[in-house]
């Protein structure tokens, strides 16, 4: 008979890990601290072009220059909602970031009004040269009704959606009791309304050299603020 295979008798590893150092825990919460304060010069850096752009324009201005536009203070996001285009189909507001937005809001049956901001709209885009395709022109519709097919020619080239007449009122009203019409909105690329240009006047503004110079009004500040955003933003989406 074989002898009986004896039992290991080598002694049971009974180490236990030992607790971490006092300088241990101090390198590790150097190095957690380390890698935040990189996190946050790198966020730095990128929001750095951005607000170098807008406090050239708000606060570093030449004597004597005014804003033509009432800055909007504090700015207001795209409202988190869908939108629709002429044929039904889903417009995510918050799609529409990454240009800069030239809006108008109106019924969809267009008074006088409303056919001259939408003309403005489009005229002021065509004059901004090589620096238009950063831009879009805006119609928010805020009914339900037809638009009338006479004006759906002079609608190419915008983005025209419906949005419910309360949001329009809560995100772009001004807190009084002022209609929407006739004023235009300029939103920035990263989806911030801050500023507006106020209504022309119908009855005296109504001449033909008014009208040309409130639009110059318009075009001036909205190019000061592409002059000012060039370094940060690009053309297209």
């Amino acid at each position: 008979m074989t002898a009986p295979d004896r039992m290991d008798d080598r002694p049971v590893d009974l180490a236990v890990h030992s607790m971490p150092q006092a300088h241990e825990l101090a390198q590790q919460s150097a190095r957690i601290r380390s890698g935040r304060v990189k996190m946050l010069l790198v966020l730095a850096m990128c929001a750095a072009p951005v607000i170098a752009s807008y406090f050239t324009f708000y606060v570093v201005r030449p004597a004597g220059r005014t804003n033509f536009g009432v800055l909007v203070e504090p700015q207001r996001p795209l409202p988190e909602l869908v939108a629709q285009d002429l044929d039904g189909k889903p417009v995510p507001m918050a799609s529409l970031r990454g240009q800069w937005l030239v809006m108008s809001v109106a019924h969809a049956g267009c008074d006088a009004r409303c056919e001259s901001t939408l003309f403005l709209q489009r005229q002021l885009r065509a004059g901004l040269g090589k620096d238009k395709e950063r831009v879009d022109w805006v119609w928010l519709i805020d009914d339900d009704a037809p638009v009338p097919a006479a004006m759906l020619p002079r609608l190419e080239g915008s983005t025209t959606v419906r949005i419910p007449a309360q949001s329009a009122a809560q995100w772009l009203g001004d807190g009084t009791a002022a209609p929407l019409y006739g004023v235009i909105y300029l939103v920035d690329p990263l989806g911030n309304y801050m500023m507006r240009f106020p209504a022309p006047d119908l009855e005296t503004d109504s001449t033909q050299d008014a009208k040309l110079l409130h639009a110059k009004k318009v075009k001036r500040d909205v190019e000061r603020l592409l002059r000012a955003s060039a370094s940060w933003d690009k053309t297209g989406r």
